[in-house]
């Protein structure tokens, strides 16, 4: 397992937390997603051999968001 953590600038509210959850908690070696609202961050921990910075920072975009 990895972990990474990404900078989500428009999460504005606790809905948008959880979709960004929600988003990268079906993508594939995603094991956990957890986003803070007040830290416009998520921290993702996944396996390296199914997923990697850029299909994760795709799959929230595709969600909705922008990444700094």
């Amino acid at each position: 397992m990895e972990t990474i953590t990404l900078t989500v600038e428009d999460m504005t509210c606790g809905g948008c937390v959880k979709s960004v959850e929600r988003a990268l908690g079906h993508a594939a070696g995603v094991a956990s997603a957890k986003a803070s609202l007040e830290a416009k961050s998520v921290l993702i921990d996944f396996d390296p051999t199914q997923a990697n910075r850029e299909s994760l920072t795709q799959t929230i975009r595709r969600a909705g968001f922008t990444l700094k």
